[in-house]
């Protein structure tokens, strides 16, 4: 039975102001982070950086921050205009029709694209691909000074929540881990649509 989720669904954590993405990163990045409460040295300002809203999705690509460089976990309350706009101007990473009349127009589009988005499949509590994906957004080196700083309305350490689900999924505690994990809804009936980039 299929998921009655649709292929392509922007999900997220969110409330009236902000919505939550998540990202992983060494103790250094992390500890310098959350104390100025923006992203600081020895956060790098010169390259693309990525950001999830899927916390599931996270945890694959971090391996429940046990993987080198990816030891902490936070997750970032982002305005939502400046989600809202990221969003809106981010260009696929390949071409599809859904988005794009031809491979010519998807390649000037993304070759002066500010942000990128790619749609990855949705993973369960146990690690598995879904039939849905989730929406990873990529910010480039031009807007990552704002992101680091403006677009951010907080950021808190979830490193402790993600290490107390490893080991509840190692004891095979799997419905506890449903219970535990951050509620993540549909997000905007427009965002239900393929994300169309800049138009």
């Amino acid at each position: 039975m299929r998921s009655p989720i649709p292929e392509l669904q922007l999900r997220a954590l969110a409330d009236a102001r902000t919505v939550t993405v998540y990202q992983a990163y060494s103790h250094a990045i992390a500890d310098a982070a959350l104390a100025a409460q923006r992203f600081v040295a020895p956060f790098s300002f010169e390259r693309m950086t990525w950001v999830k809203p899927s916390f599931l999705w996270m945890m694959e690509r971090c391996g429940w921050a046990t993987k080198a460089n990816q030891e902490r976990v936070l997750a970032l309350r982002l305005h939502r205009r400046h989600f809202d706009a990221l969003v809106a101007m981010a260009v696929p990473t390949h071409f599809d029709p859904r988005w794009d009349a031809t491979p010519e127009a998807w390649r000037a589009r993304l070759s002066t694209a500010r942000a990128h988005v790619q749609w990855d499949p949705e993973r369960n509590v146990r690690g598995a691909k879904l039939d849905h994906r989730t929406i990873q957004l990529g910010i480039g080196r031009e807007l990552v000074k704002s992101f680091a700083t403006e677009w951010l309305a907080g950021l808190d350490d979830v490193t402790a929540l993600v290490t107390k689900l490893g080991g509840l999924r190692r004891e095979g505690e799997w419905e506890l881990v449903e219970r535990l994990l951050p509620v993540e809804g549909p997000y905007h009936a427009w965002l239900r649509e393929p994300v169309r980039g800049n138009a």
